[in-house]
């Protein structure tokens, strides 16, 4: 199993080059942004608005078929599990029950339709506030994990860096480290595929020793697993020795004396027009959804 193809987490596609990938950086931090807050205090209509347009996204862009269902399909499937535990878990709400009739005179308005209790198997039962709750816990785990998926898959970690450096750049006048703050994001993002290579390696290690788990015992294997962690660590701390022996070498000192920007952003039309479109998003936010 190759970890750096297979696993479903936000690692940059560079091919091939989508409507996404063309946008500046700037501007799709900005939309993540969006993404971000736009489901606190939204009613459930509003949040499955969401899906549905991070959805859309992925179609038009468009993101390969692949890719999206790699990316997409693990998270649809915890997101259903989220919200079947939710929906038939006990709302909280207690009720309390009134043994005492009411009296005959009293004016009753009439029977309606209206069930609190949704669904109801014996111990197993839905209500309103119970599917509420599990349509707006699981539409806000999918639309934060994508949404962030979505941006670090079509966004190169130069593009990143360079695009929170330049909108952090007021905060050079307060005497805060913005370039190296940038540096470090840079090399952060970089280590992630040599850290999924190393667990990579040590899984194949693991494997092609054919261990008798069954035999060695929970102690044993748990020794086994600790000893594999520590080798883990080991060897990341090696590549982190590595990286930082490569910069001195080549006479790094500080960020300020160094070119560290290896993308240069740009706005365009297509940029324009995504920001423009920030306007009737936060509109129809506030008109449909809720407070």
């Amino acid at each position: 199993m190759d970890l750096l193809r297979s696993l479903p987490i936000g690692l940059y596609l560079d091919q091939p080059i989508t409507r996404l990938h063309q946008l500046d950086a700037r501007v799709k931090f900005i939309w993540l942004m969006a993404f971000l807050a736009a489901p606190l205090l939204a009613n459930p209509w509003w949040r499955l608005a969401l899906v549905g347009l991070l959805m859309l996204l992925t179609l038009l862009a468009p993101i390969p078929p692949r890719v999206w269902r790699q990316q997409m399909g693990w998270l649809i499937f915890l997101a259903i599990i989220v919200f079947l535990i939710t929906a038939i878990t006990p709302d909280g709400l207690g009720v309390s029950i009134q043994p005492r009739l009411p009296d005959e005179g009293l004016n009753l308005p009439p029977a309606s339709d209206y069930q609190y209790v949704l669904w109801d198997r014996g111990r197993l039962f839905v209500t309103r506030r119970s599917l509420e709750l599990a349509v707006r816990i699981s539409t806000l785990i999918f639309t934060l994990i994508y949404s962030t998926n979505l941006f670090l898959l079509t966004t190169a970690p130069e593009e990143i860096t360079e695009g929170l450096e330049n909108l952090m750049s007021p905060l050079r006048r307060f005497n805060v480290p913005v370039t190296e703050i940038s540096l470090t994001l840079t090399l952060s993002l970089r280590f992630i595929p040599l850290v999924l290579e190393e667990v990579q390696n040590l899984a194949r290690a693991v494997r092609t020793r054919a261990i008798d788990w069954q035999k060695l015992g929970i102690k044993r294997s748990l020794n086994v697993w600790l000893t594999v962690v520590e080798k883990l660590l080991d060897n990341l701390l090696l590549r982190a020795e590595q990286i930082a022996i490569a910069m001195e070498v080549r006479g790094f000192t500080s960020p300020n004396q160094h070119q560290v920007r290896w993308h240069e952003l740009k706005l365009r039309w297509a940029d324009f027009i995504a920001l423009f479109l920030l306007i009737p998003f936060w509109a129809a936010r506030l008109v449909w959804g809720g407070l």
